[in-house]
């Protein structure tokens, strides 16, 4: 076995096991031109309206999407909208945009970056991953009259790359597992890259909640929290029961971020009219609804729908922090272990509605929960002077 030099050691000891996206790149996204962003285990976007902070969200969950194999036009419905502004046709009246990033880990930074035409037809026309200073894998639009690109990936056996097409709909990262056999040292180093990028994508929560959609008693479902939370009294029927822990700790969150004493934070059936076996969504007298309430200590429950838009807010992305795949509604790598899984939550507006009590609280938890390792936030904000304090926090500052 070949030694180590000290440094190759403390190189390879400093790579993290869970692979995690460490920098989004938009190379002409909508607003953004040859932009790479930094992304640390906490990230906080800044900067006016209209400069670029929702969009650098939408541009890391498209990367999530087309990661875990999603088609091209379910992941840009409005792909003309992503165009940068100034971007002017080519003589085929062709535009189009380019994102990327870099995934950290057990394999070292690898590199993902993607070019894709939104006019006249939206395609991939190009891709590269690369790592340690090799193209791994590189596709390219050879014939615009077929609907697929040409592929090459390393390979370094008798022949260094291998040739095929693959289809123009969705990105070839994903795919290669089911191209390459792995039986050089190239393809396998071409598959642990790829696998690295694709678990470091999947595991994405895009959350905005909408108090609005928070308020009312909702049907009991499969209990996964939905983007807008809307559906949050149903998942809280769940968890108060399967975690006993994890509840604690949100309603400990909850006495720092709602008025008043909290003491407990409930779901409950709603009484419904006299019903019978069999009749839709009531059975012996109870609908199949369930509202969320506070438990305020002196006999007192105020319904969520008695809250502020702040506090729901804060509820919600609180208990986003506390929970897991197992309960957001997130596309994970079910053939990896969850322990070599992160969990990235994608909070457009993330101080949104909230008072400065429940925003500082709000990012303490956050960082709290993302130095542990299992769980990462890119969030965006109008100002994040008030985060300069928090360990732990990376903050891109977007100037309009």
């Amino acid at each position: 076995m070949t030694a180590l030099s000290p440094g190759a050691r403390a190189q390879a000891e400093a790579r993290p096991d869970r692979p995690s996206v460490v920098e989004l790149r938009l190379t002409a996204f909508a607003a953004h031109r040859r932009a790479g962003f930094p992304l640390g285990p906490l990230s906080l976007f800044a900067g006016p309206s209209g400069s670029g902070k929702s969009s650098a969200l939408r541009a890391y969950e498209a990367l999530a999407r087309l990661g875990g194999g999603a088609e091209l036009d379910e992941v840009f419905p409005d792909p003309v909208a992503c165009v940068p502004e100034r971007a002017r046709p080519d003589a085929q009246r062709r535009r189009g945009f380019r994102i990327g990033c870099t995934a950290d880990g057990p394999e070292g930074p690898v590199r993902l970056d993607v070019a894709v035409q939104a006019e006249p037809e939206l395609r991939i026309v190009g891709e590269r991953l690369t790592a340690g200073g090799l193209t791994l894998l590189e596709t390219a639009l050879r014939d615009p009259s077929r609907r697929s690109v040409q592929a090459a990936w390393h390979t370094a056996g008798s022949s260094p790359v291998t040739r095929a097409p693959l289809p123009d709909d969705r990105l070839g990262t994903p795919l290669l597992p089911l191209r390459v056999a792995g039986k050089t040292d190239g393809q396998r180093q071409g598959l642990a890259a790829a696998e690295q990028m694709v678990v470091a994508l999947r595991s994405v929560f895009a959350c905005d909640p909408l108090p609005r959609s928070m308020r009312a008693a909702v049907p009991l479902g499969a209990g996964r929290l939905l983007r807008g939370c809307g559906n949050l009294a149903e998942v809280l029927w769940r968890t108060r029961s399967e975690c006993g822990r994890r509840h604690g700790l949100l309603v400990d969150a909850l006495r720092a971020g709602c008025v008043g004493p909290v003491r407990d934070l409930l779901a409950e059936r709603q009484p419904g009219g006299v019903g019978r076996i069999g009749e839709i969504g009531r059975i012996g007298g109870i609908d199949g609804t369930v509202q969320a309430l506070l438990d305020r200590g002196d006999g007192l429950r105020t319904p969520l729908g008695r809250l502020g838009d702040g506090e729901l807010r804060y509820l919600a992305l609180s208990l986003v922090l506390l929970t897991g795949p197992g309960v957001l509604e997130v596309d994970t790598a079910g053939e990896v272990p969850a322990a070599l899984q992160t969990l990235t939550v994608l909070a457009d507006g993330f101080d949104r509605d909230l008072d400065i009590r429940q925003r500082d609280g709000l990012v303490r938890l956050a960082a709290r929960m993302c130095e542990r390792g299992h769980i990462r936030l890119v969030g965006a904000v109008s100002d994040a002077s008030w985060a300069a304090g928090v360990g732990g926090v990376t903050v891109v500052d977007l100037e309009p």
